[in-house]
């Protein structure tokens, strides 16, 4: 599996600028999303969003950019994560659902 491409940009979750950029399959490439839209995020957010839901949920119910948004789960940490600096890197962290499911 090759890195990950990255380029400075503004992410579409949590419309922070001049981040580094990476590009996230609204519906997960494991289950049909190879060729469907993605979004540009930061890394952070990228993280935060896989470590919080199944790619089940990701694929049925948060696969746009505004259904995350308005999802309960990650609408907290997008009020914390808009007002760190671009070039903070955090730690995802998993929600309690997701530890007792495993990945």
């Amino acid at each position: 599996m090759g890195k990950k491409q990255t380029e400075a940009g503004t992410c579409e979750l949590c419309l922070r600028e001049d981040t580094n950029i990476t590009v996230h399959h609204l519906t997960p490439k494991e289950i049909g999303g190879t060729f469907l839209p993605t979004a540009k995020l930061c890394i952070p957010c990228h993280k935060q969003i896989h470590a919080l839901y199944t790619n089940a949920e990701l694929a049925v119910r948060l696969n746009s950019i505004e259904l995350l948004q308005q999802d309960d789960k990650i609408r907290k940490y997008l009020k914390w994560i808009k007002k760190q600096p671009s070039t903070k890197l955090t730690k995802a962290k998993k929600s309690n659902d997701r530890k007792s499911k495993g990945r």
